[in-house]
């Protein structure tokens, strides 16, 4: 099951993944946990000191890698230079599956410990001064959402993705690629604008939204937000004592996390589990195809000198059953 976190800078939503991650570990499930924000600091809420986090491998470093084993043996794939990150898997292709290992996870993925158990960490790289003028911050990205393009997950399978701030993932098609994502939103109209965003973008693409409610300190709080995004509200959590002691790099056990948190970290898995029944791999894929197309007619034919849109395997449709060459 695929899980986006998304919300304004400063909304809490590293915090919450991060939150969400030790949870989903502490059930013994394959998780591999995805920092997609410039910003980079998933690694540090889940423990890692700066300098390990540091010296995580950047998937923006490792495209050429990531492209050349996902092209595999598709013939409709002339090289993997004329790859982009919405280029489609198609027959001959290699797909990435949540418990296996290969090079992609060997070169870009590190397993972190929490407390006994352990999830695999992904991470794009940060934008760095010499980016500046020459790339846009997008290139990063570009090795998450070709990725995602590339993955068959299943039932009791996470990848859970900490996604850059506000609206800039409708840059590309990147928020059509999981089961569901979770807005995180203070209470406060800042905090809902990124919600109305996405909600009103999303619209035609099927998108499953959920808002979680962040730094709610009372019925007041509660009320703002019900009034405002309606039956998209999930769940709420407020002040933690843990969480601040994370922050200062001293986090507790987490079995020690309040109950009141550790209820909603529960209720926000029930409705990732509940959507796996409503998994629609035609559409997936149909709009995996559609954002290719434009982009192919955008940019991608010009900077490749190729056409793109023979990229597209017009048979193949992603799924679980589907099966790729080693």
């Amino acid at each position: 099951m695929k899980i986006a976190f998304v919300g304004k800078g400063g909304s809490g939503k590293t915090t919450l993944s991060s939150l969400f991650i030790r949870h989903l570990a502490t059930t013994g499930a394959p998780v591999v946990a995805i920092d997609a924000d410039i910003n980079q600091h998933l690694g540090a809420a889940l423990g890692l000191d700066e300098e390990e986090a540091a010296g995580l491998p950047a998937m923006g470093e490792r495209l050429p890698l990531i492209k050349d084993y996902l092209r595999g043996s598709n013939p409709r794939i002339a090289s993997a230079e004329t790859m982009i990150k919405t280029t489609t898997p198609g027959e001959g292709s290699r797909l990435l599956r949540v418990r296996e290992t290969n090079p992609v996870y060997d070169a870009c993925a590190r397993e972190v410990e929490l407390d006994g158990d352990s999830v695999r960490l992904m991470v794009t790289g940060p934008f760095t001064e010499a980016d500046l003028g020459v790339a846009c911050y997008h290139s990063k990205t570009g090795a998450v959402e070709l990725c995602l393009n590339h993955l068959v997950d299943g039932r009791d399978e996470y990848v859970v993705v900490d996604m850059t701030a506000g609206s800039d993932s409708f840059a590309s098609g990147m928020f059509t690629r999981f089961d569901i994502t979770f807005l995180v939103a203070e209470p406060t109209r800042k905090g809902v604008s990124v919600y109305r965003q996405y909600k009103e973008y999303a619209r035609d693409f099927g998108v499953a939204l959920k808002v979680v409610g962040n730094k709610v300190q009372g019925q007041d709080d509660l009320d703002f937000l019900r009034a405002e995004v309606g039956d998209d509200l999930l769940v709420t959590v407020g002040h933690s004592d843990w969480v601040r002691a994370m922050e200062k790099g001293r986090p507790p056990r987490f079995e020690l996390l309040e109950d009141a948190n550790r209820r909603a970290l529960h209720r926000l898995q029930t409705a990732v589990d509940e959507t796996y029944e409503l998994r629609d791999w035609e559409r997936y894929t149909r709009q995996m195809v559609h954002f290719h197309l434009k982009n192919a007619r955008s940019w991608g034919n010009e900077r490749t000198g190729a056409d793109l849109a023979a990229q597209v395997d017009p048979g193949f449709v992603l799924g679980e059953s589907v099966t790729a060459p080693a």
